[in-house]
C-alpha cells in the first residue's frame, strides 16, 4: 500500500533532479510519456542526413497523430525547415502556410524567432521565383524591418557546403540581388519558348564559377518552356555540369516532364550516379511519375542488395506513400528476403501508411512470431496500433504473450489508443498483473489519462 503510494505520488509530481534515482519503473515511464518524442527525434535525424521529404512526412505524422505532444509547436518548424530545404515551389507555400499556423498559435514555441527568420527566406525564394503575392510580402517586409539574409538554424547540424555552392554568393562575383543577369534570366520566363529557349542553352554550357547560379536559374525557367529541346538540356545538365546542385535541380524537373526518355534517364542516374544526393534525388523524382514503369523501377531499386542502404530506404519509403494494395504486398515480401534491421525499420513504418486490413494484421502477426527479432516485433506492435488494429485482437494478445518486453509495448499501445477497451485492459492490468514493472507501467499511464474511469481506478487502487 505504501509503495503505491509513493509510486503514484513521483508519478505525479516529479521533483527536479531526482529522475536520476527514481525505481526503473517510473524512469522509463518519464521518458515515455510524451508519445510524439519518438516522430521528432526521427524527423530530426532524417534532418541530420538530409533526407528533407520523409523529414517533412514524420514531422506532419506527429502534428496530425499527437496533437498534445509538446514536441508539436517546433514540428511545425522543422517540417517547414524540411519543406524548404526541397527546393520545390510547391513546398515553398507549404513552408510559409505551416510558419504562418506557428506564428499564430504557437508564439512560445522555441523555434518561434528561427521560424520568422525561415519564413522571410521562403518568400524570398518565391518571389526570385515569380510569385507576385510572396513579391509584395518582401516588399512590405523589408521596408519594415530590413532584415539580414538569415542563418541556417544552429540544429540539426548539417554538412559545410563549399564555397561554390548554389545559391552562395562566390568571392568576386557580384551578388544575386545586384546583378543584371539574374533580373535578365527572370524577364525570359515572360518570353516566346522560340527566344527564350536557345539563350538558355547558352547559359547553361557556362562553366564559370560565378555562373552556378545563373545555371540554376536558367534550370527553373527552362522547365517552363515545355519544348521539344527542354527535355534534352535537362537531360544533357544532369549528366554533365559540374555543380551538384545544378544537376539536382535539372533532375528534378525531369520528373516534371515526366516522358519514357525522362523515366529511362532518372532510371540511369538511379543506378549508376556515385552522388548521394543526386541519386536520392532521382528516386525523389521517379516517385513522383505515376505508372508501372516508375514503380517497377522503384521495387527493383528497393530489392537491390549490392544498391546503397540509405537509398534503398528511400526506394522503400516512397513506395510506402503509393498506398497501394501492390506495394504493399512487394514491401512484405521484400521485408522476409533481406537482411538488414534498418531496412525491415523503415518497411514496417511505410506499411503502416497504408492503413489496410492486410498490412495491419501482418503487422500483428509479426509482432507475435517467435524468431523475429524483439525490437523489430515491437516496432511491429507500435505500428499496428497506431494504424488501426482491432483493439480485442490487441487486448488478447497482452494475455497470450510470455514475454515480458513485449506485454511492456503493449501496455504504452494501449495508452495511445482511446478505445474504451483499451482502458479497461490497463486498469485491469493495474489492479492484477503479478510483475510489478508492468503493474507500475500501467498506473504510470492511467495517470495520464483524462478518463474518468482512470482516475476512480487510481483511488481505488490507493484505498486497497
Amino acid at each position: 500500500m505504501l509503495a503505491m503510494l509513493s509510486l503514484l505520488a513521483a508519478v505525479a509530481l516529479p521533483p527536479q533532479g531526482v529522475l536520476a534515482e527514481a525505481p526503473a519503473p517510473v524512469v522509463l515511464a518519464l521518458e515515455q510519456r510524451d508519445p510524439g518524442d519518438s516522430l521528432y527525434r526521427a524527423g530530426r535525424q532524417l534532418l541530420n542526413r538530409n533526407r528533407y521529404a520523409e523529414a517533412a512526412a514524420t514531422f506532419s505524422a506527429l502534428i496530425r497523430r499527437f496533437p498534445r505532444s509538446a514536441s508539436v509547436p517546433d514540428a511545425y518548424y522543422w517540417q517547414a525547415f524540411a519543406l524548404y530545404r526541397t527546393g520545390e515551389d510547391a513546398n515553398f507555400r507549404r513552408a510559409a502556410q505551416l510558419l504562418q499556423y506557428q506564428q499564430s498559435h504557437y508564439t512560445a514555441a522555441s523555434t518561434r524567432g528561427d521560424g520568422d527568420a525561415l519564413l522571410a527566406r521562403v518568400y524570398g525564394e518565391l518571389a526570385q521565383r515569380g510569385d507576385a503575392r510572396a513579391a509584395e510580402w518582401v516588399q512590405a517586409h523589408a521596408n519594415a524591418a530590413a532584415p539580414a539574409a538569415p542563418a541556417e538554424p544552429a540544429e540539426p547540424a548539417e554538412p559545410a557546403e563549399p564555397a561554390t555552392a548554389g545559391g552562395r554568393q562566390r568571392s568576386g562575383c557580384p551578388s544575386e540581388d545586384d546583378d543584371p543577369r539574374v533580373a535578365a534570366l527572370n524577364a525570359l520566363m515572360q518570353m516566346d519558348a522560340a527566344s527564350a529557349v536557345p539563350v538558355l542553352r547558352r547559359v547553361l554550357e557556362r562553366r564559370d564559377s560565378c555562373s552556378v547560379e545563373l545555371r540554376r536559374r536558367a534550370i527553373f525557367v527552362l522547365s517552363q518552356k515545355r519544348t521539344p529541346e527542354t527535355e534534352d538540356v535537362l537531360l544533357q545538365v544532369a549528366r554533365t555540369d559540374p555543380d551538384g546542385d545544378v544537376r539536382q535541380q535539372a533532375v528534378f524537373w525531369l520528373s516534371q516532364v515526366g516522358s519514357e526518355r525522362a523515366v529511362t534517364a532518372l532510371d540511369s542516374i538511379a543506378r549508376t550516379a556515385t552522388d548521394e544526393e543526386l541519386r536520392d534525388k532521382a528516386l525523389f523524382s521517379l516517385s513522383q511519375i505515376r505508372g508501372p514503369r516508375t514503380l517497377q523501377i522503384l521495387r527493383d531499386y528497393a530489392g537491390r542488395e549490392d544498391a546503397p542502404e540509405e537509398s534503398r530506404e528511400r526506394a522503400v519509403f516512397w513506395l510506402g506513400q503509393r498506398h497501394d494494395t501492390e506495394s504493399a504486398g512487394f514491401l512484405r515480401d521484400l521485408f522476409a528476403r533481406t537482411t538488414s534491421a534498418e531496412l525491415k525499420e523503415r518497411i514496417l513504418f511505410s506499411l503502416s501508411q497504408t492503413r489496410t486490413a492486410e498490412n495491419t494484421r501482418w503487422l500483428v502477426d509479426l509482432a507475435v512470431r517467435q524468431g523475429v527479432d524483439v525490437e523489430l516485433r515491437k516496432k511491429a506492435l507500435f505500428w499496428a496500433g497506431q494504424s488501426g488494429a482491432d483493439i480485442g485482437d490487441l487486448v488478447r494478445l497482452y494475455d497470450r504473450s510470455t514475454d515480458r518486453e513485449m506485454k511492456d509495448q503493449l501496455i504504452f499501445v494501449y495508452s495511445q489508443r482511446r478505445d474504451a477497451a483499451a482502458l479497461d485492459k490497463m486498469i485491469d492490468i493495474a489492479r492484477h498483473e503479478t510483475d510489478r514493472e508492468l503493474r507500475n507501467k500501467a498506473v504510470f499511464w492511467l495517470g495520464q489519462s483524462h478518463d474518468p474511469r482512470a482516475a476512480q481506478a487510481l483511488l481505488e487502487i490507493i484505498n486497497q
